[in-house]
């Protein structure tokens, strides 16, 4: 058995190029994993740089100095970003407050359906077992709430680390879009020189993660909007908020719109009934939802994964249970990274053939 793990190893990792690559994944690994609270600002730092690299280099080529472009881009999106905070905020936390306070009305309202139930199917339903789980639910869910209430308020103690990495995480991004050719250079002088695969897989994720995170904002801020509007068109109430969350669960790859999906439904069915209203707006919701699948998506992200879709669920829970909400936002890329490697890894024979091209070459 030994005998026989040395030669596929042997193999495998005889070439240079693949233990240097294998070495610095698994330091970045390593970094990433016990220290991610820490790097946190840096990796928004680094999300953001690549979601404002586009402009950046447009308004490069149309010939202004790179450091001017990036002041102009850079005060540009955080002009953006503070108006949508000091608009959108504060809506968003006022629907989340009366949503959570008003989970136990609609708790009441489904436990009232739920005890005629029996009237039309007495030998199926049990109502005392439906009284029993409604009531369980409504307690747990009140306690939810003045949880989350409780923990809203602690959280704001936390301002001043906010407000620091408010303050750093711009600065960073400066210097990112700016030195981005410099830093890439200095990181270069730092890594193994036998890096031919790794210059390889670094090249096509560059390009992917690009692609990815551009790609990922844009389709957030268009589905929320393009939900929002018959939210605010039929007067369905937290309009605002459930937009925001149909929006970010793109987050979550095929999981997420059955996640979103389930409190517009019912918020809709508290609201209304199974009336009109309620059927226009499914409709309405249903429409965009395979308008964004079927030719939103593949517009946005034009570079095709190829990525089975168990793989990419797979990757989510894996990623997630990893690093959180960082898993799973990079969830794709990390899962395009390991196809990545699978693709450049380089068979015996490429090994065998790179042996003798050096020799000869000294």
């Amino acid at each position: 058995m030994l005998k026989m793990f040395m030669e596929w190893y042997k193999k495998r990792f005889s070439d240079p190029h693949v233990v240097s690559l294998m070495a610095v994944i698994l330091g970045l690994f390593i970094i990433i994993y016990f220290f991610n609270k820490i790097l946190l600002p840096i990796l928004i730092a680094i999300v953001l740089s690549y979601l404002l690299d586009s402009p950046v280099n447009f308004l490069h080529k149309r010939g202004l100095p790179r450091t001017f472009a990036v002041v102009i881009v850079l005060l540009l999106f955080i002009m953006v970003v503070f108006v949508g905070f000091m608009i959108l905020l504060p809506l968003i936390w006022q629907q989340s407050i009366s949503l959570i306070t008003n989970i136990p009305n609609m708790l009441n309202f489904a436990n009232n359906f739920l005890t005629t139930l029996p009237e039309h199917y007495p030998e199926l339903i049990d109502v005392g077992l439906f009284d029993s789980i409604i009531q369980g639910i409504t307690s747990r869910v009140v306690q939810t709430g003045n949880s989350l209430l409780q923990f809203s308020i602690v959280s704001l103690l936390g301002f001043v680390s906010v407000a620091i990495n408010a303050v750093l995480v711009p600065i960073m991004m400066f210097f990112l879009l700016k030195d981005k050719t410099k830093i890439w250079a200095y990181c270069s002088k730092i890594l193994p020189k036998n890096r031919t695969i790794l210059d390889k897989v670094a090249a096509e994720m560059d390009m992917q993660i690009s692609n990815y995170i551009v790609g990922n904002v844009l389709h957030i801020v268009i589905l929320a909007i393009c939900v929002y509007i018959p939210f605010c068109y039929f007067g369905l109430d937290y309009g605002l908020l459930l937009a925001v969350f149909v929006g970010l669960s793109v987050l979550i790859p095929y999981i997420g719109i059955i996640i979103s999906s389930i409190p517009v439904v019912l918020i809709a069915i508290f609201q209304w009934g199974i009336s009109p209203e309620f059927s226009y707006l499914i409709l309405c919701y249903v429409l965009i939802q395979a308008l964004d699948g079927n030719l939103l998506v593949p517009c946005l992200f034009s570079e095709k994964l190829n990525l089975h879709p168990l793989v990419i669920i797979v990757a989510v829970i894996v990623f997630g249970g990893l690093w959180g909400f960082w898993g799973i936002f990079f969830a794709i890329p990390l899962a395009t990274l390991v196809k990545a490697i699978i693709n450049a890894w380089p068979t015996p024979e490429d090994i065998n053939n790179n042996t003798l091209a050096e020799i000869k070459a000294d």
